[in-house]
């Protein structure tokens, strides 16, 4: 993969806790420079980032999220959230999956959160973060498949809270279980254009980073 090929797979967030507009800021540059996949923030900041883009003439896709960080909001908040978020103009959804309705075997509940989201949404990508660090391989398979069922454009590996996030195993098993179905996007952990090459190789075809993190791998890259 040439560089450019990389940034183009490039999800660039500010969607820590601590981090700042500041923050928002150096991912609309680093995009406008490489020309990375979409911009992400957390939704309070949706419309700052609009602002920023607009002041910059980028054309990246704008992002937020979903149930963010834990995923136990209810269902109706979540599917609000995002339809609020596409009303400000987001272009893609990232949403957390119920953990407990997961574990629990829940296949209705947890079908019934994850689609409405993706109606919500409007026609636009939604990708489902699992949070791996805390399933069991049979969970991760269950969870693929019902994200699949529910309409998720995406599956997704961890929302960069967790201790652990995306690893080449966690990546090769999602990628087994819906494919082709839908696709697989790595977060959590990936600061090395080696890790990314691994999880490529694996089958993602997204990276959650964060700027500092893209930053590096793009001048490895270079």
């Amino acid at each position: 993969m040439t560089k450019n090929e990389i940034a183009k797979m490039m999800d660039i967030s500010a969607v820590q806790a601590q981090n700042t507009l500041a923050d928002i800021d150096l991912c609309c540059e680093l995009a406008a420079e490489h020309g990375c996949a979409a911009v992400f923030c957390l939704p309070a900041h949706v419309p700052y980032l609009r602002s920023k883009l607009d002041s910059m003439g980028l054309k990246v896709p704008m992002a937020s999220v979903s149930g963010f960080p834990g995923g136990s909001e209810t269902s109706r908040i979540k599917a609000a959230t995002a339809k609020e978020l596409v009303e400000l103009g987001c272009d893609e959804v990232d949403m957390v999956n119920n953990v407990t309705w997961l574990k629990a075997g829940d296949k209705a509940a947890y079908v019934d959160d994850v689609a409405g989201v993706v109606s919500a949404a409007g026609g636009r990508p939604v990708k489902v973060i699992l949070e791996c660090h805390w399933l069991t391989e049979e969970e991760m398979e269950r969870a693929c498949e019902w994200c699949v069922e529910a309409g998720a454009a995406w599956v997704k590996t961890g929302t960069g809270w967790a201790p652990t996030g995306a690893t080449p195993e966690r990546i090769a098993l999602m990628h087994r279980v819906v494919a082709g179905r839908c696709q697989v996007k790595a977060a959590g952990g990936i600061r090395s254009l080696a890790t990314l090459q691994a999880l490529y190789d694996a089958g993602a075809r997204r990276f959650g980073l964060g700027v500092k993190s893209a930053r590096a791998i793009l001048a490895e890259a270079e």
